[in-house]
């Protein structure tokens, strides 16, 4: 559809997706289908192994085991859609599919950031104040920051997913990303977005601002009571304590900084490689950084390897 001088209030929206590069449709559906099955298994094992051993019933794995939940409903809300865009020659969604799906994502990914900081205030907690760990982080304590986690998160995507749909469509309905991100959804509304600008800058802060800076600090603790430690060995251990947590949040920010901070081109020339450049470093965002955080629980953590191999055991056991 195309602006006309006629207002047709829009149905639904058509995806481009990768349509301009017909010949890397198939191999991306391989490769993210793949990836996404990692992340089925991956953090499906991680719930599991968090959820049945009783060695893993510490707030540092309740976390993590929210974190695994999240990063499935996450990409579940997304990859599906993503992989049909490949698959099919019209790919369109209705409105109201858009609008779930610009939900799911709003709430996933503002949870994602408040339940990071959780966990880096749970590593300080461990390892600055060990002796009052037990006190500060116990179970009366952790489930409600976990709970507040997806409360604010829901919060935060309600407000803006409303304030979104709440805009008036018509003609131009192609949206040029594989999903109804936010701000392509936006640039088609025949309305002015002044308000949807201040309440996503608004949202930003605090969710995006304020977890940085609050997990900076943490760490910045965290470090400094680490390089107080006489032993090497007992810096080691420390630092291995809370290594994983520190690549997830330094992958995890680092590609939102790098996707919404890189400077854009002025080349008319380039623009076709540079809108291919935005969608491919979304689908990292998208999909290879929740791949990686179950990857990086297991390889850098013994307690987790160790529950999944009891895992396996007992299954193996059982047949």
């Amino acid at each position: 559809m195309v602006r006309s001088n006629e207002t047709v209030p829009v149905t639904g929206f058509i995806l481009l997706g990768l349509s301009a590069h017909p010949s890397l449709e198939k191999a991306f559906f391989v490769l993210i289908l793949l990836m996404y099955l990692v992340i089925l298994l991956g953090n499906g094992v991680l719930i599991l192994v968090t959820t049945l051993d009783s060695h893993l019933h510490t707030p540092m794995y309740f976390f993590l085991g929210n974190l695994s939940f999240l990063d499935i409903c996450y990409t579940s809300s997304s990859v599906p859609l993503i992989l049909d865009s490949f698959l099919t020659p019209r790919k369109t969604i209705s409105f109201s599919g858009c609008t779930v799906q610009m939900f799911l994502s709003f709430a996933m990914g503002a949870t994602e950031c408040v339940l990071l900081s959780m966990m880096a205030f749970d590593r300080y907690v461990a390892i600055c104040n060990p002796l009052r760990y037990p006190v500060v982080m116990r179970k009366a304590a952790y489930v409600p920051m976990a709970a507040g986690s997806w409360v604010s998160g829901v919060i935060n995507s309600i407000v803006q997913t409303s304030l979104a749909m709440r805009l008036p469509f018509c003609g131009d309905n192609i949206i040029n990303h594989f999903t109804c991100e936010i701000l392509a959804v936006l640039k088609l509304a025949c309305a002015d977005i002044s308000i949807n600008v201040i309440s996503m800058v608004v949202a930003n802060m605090i969710f995006l601002g304020i977890p940085v800076l609050f997990i900076s600090f943490s760490y910045v603790f965290i470090l400094a009571t680490i390089l107080r430690i006489p032993s090497a060995e007992g810096r080691k251990k420390a630092f291995s304590t809370c290594s994983a947590h520190l690549t997830v949040v330094v992958i995890f920010y680092g590609t939102i900084l790098f996707m919404y901070g890189k400077p854009k081109s002025k080349d008319p020339l380039g623009a076709d490689k540079q809108d291919l450049a935005d969608k491919l470093i979304s689908l990292f965002y998208g999909v290879v950084t929740p791949m990686l955080n179950p990857i990086i629980y297991s390889l850098r953590n013994k307690d987790v390897k160790a529950a999944v191999k009891n895992m396996v055991a007992q299954i193996h056991l059982t047949e």
